[in-house]
């Protein structure tokens, strides 16, 4: 199978869509049934071509990158003017079998320009999804008719959890939406030995620092616990536009020697970081499926997240859902979690049992066994 993947974000570019793709790369390295394309971004301009393995060659396309973790329109934009160029070049002189699309916009308007001579699969990621992010509101009404031709458009559509599957659905009910989750290495991601919090009690969030990630209800359930008499810190890792506003905010809530910003942590140190942590706290509005959350819950982590999607797959006994997003809640589930030290146990042991339903092997295999689904059909159809 000749494979064209396309991708706006990618390693060091963006978040857990990005994180993702790099992973099942890494399960398709070395398949001699598979030769992939990868057409991606990088965060300089200049168009450039790495050798992923012996089967993968990814070409980036640069643009001007301001911050690695946050798009601006004119940055998408930019994006879109100079890959298409690239992507026609590469369908003129390769014959692949399908087009493989992370996010339905902007990556998917290429392949829907095409479909006529290429099938391509949309693998749905949560910003492309409408409703899923509050500042793209305007964006979504003016593009929803453009959206709905590039979905319908699809030989197929994947969402990576139930509640984004739910989500797109009522944006186009009739459409069909199958769900291939998200996966985890287990074994670069494991529990440490240590017993019971530590003190003060170590939280931790993976985060990009942007709004619908609400990181500031984090900083309040920090000082929401301490009035409940804990002593805790909350550790932040991750860049975003927000950082020195959520900085700000630390600080005049005199939290800011109980909230460490840890910036962009290097991925080789991220198992550590969250083996050096007792409690994963998340607080989005809206989710994918959190590819963090997956990495805590392997690191034997008890999660304690606010209502989003990817909480039905990945929270079973493992954690505490806030459905009332506010400070408030939080820092009650926090102190629920610091007072019983047997339900602690049992959600680390829980949580590392659920992440192993998780692989990036079963991914790739469910990818594998849609891509051959959709070159049967095309034969067929031919």
């Amino acid at each position: 199978m000749n494979v064209l993947m396309l991708n706006y974000e990618f390693p060091p570019i963006g978040g857990g869509a990005g994180k993702a793709h790099l992973c099942m790369l890494k399960e398709f390295a070395g398949n001699s049934s598979l030769v992939i394309d990868v057409l991606t971004s990088a965060p300089r301009p200049g168009f450039t071509v790495e050798n992923f393995s012996e089967n993968i060659t990814i070409y980036k396309v640069g643009v001007h990158k301001k911050n690695l973790h946050y798009w601006r329109k004119i940055e998408v934009i930019e994006w879109l003017l100079k890959a298409q160029r690239h992507y026609r070049k590469l369908l003129r002189e390769n014959n692949y079998d399908l087009a493989h699309a992370f996010f339905g916009f902007p990556t998917g308007w290429l392949c829907y320009r095409t479909a006529n001579k290429l099938p391509y699969i949309i693998s749905l990621r949560g910003s492309d999804v409408p409703g899923y992010n509050i500042r793209l509101g305007l964006d979504y009404k003016l593009m929803a008719g453009l959206f709905r031709k590039i979905w319908s458009g699809a030989a197929a559509v994947v969402a990576n959890s139930k509640g984004l599957r739910k989500l797109a659905l009522e944006f186009m009910p009739a459409l069909d939406i199958r769900i291939i989750p998200n996966g985890i290495d287990k074994e670069k991601f494991h529990p440490s030995e240590k017993q019971g919090f530590t003190k003060p009690i170590q939280a931790l969030t993976v985060s990009r620092l942007i709004s619908r990630k609400r990181m500031d209800l984090l900083i309040g359930a920090v000082g929401c616990a301490k009035e409940l008499g804990l002593d805790i810190h909350l550790n932040i890792a991750g860049e975003g536009n927000l950082m020195e506003q959520l900085q700000r905010l630390a600080n005049e809530l005199n939290l800011a020697d109980s909230v460490s910003f840890k910036g962009r942590v290097p991925a080789e140190r991220m198992p550590q970081l969250y083996r050096d942590n007792d409690i994963f706290v998340v607080s989005s509005a809206h989710e994918g499926m959190s590819n963090a959350m997956l990495e805590a819950m392997a690191s034997g982590l008890p999660i304690i997240t606010t209502r989003c999607e990817g909480v039905e797959e990945l929270i079973a006994g493992n954690g505490i859902i806030i459905e009332q997003a506010n400070a408030e809640e939080i820092a009650e589930a926090i102190k629920k979690l610091a007072d019983n030290r047997q339900t602690c146990m049992k959600m680390s042991v829980a949580a590392r049992k659920r992440a192993a339903l998780f692989t990036w092997s079963s991914v790739a295999g469910k990818y594998i066994e849609l891509y051959q689904e959709i070159i049967k059909n095309k034969k067929s159809d031919s």
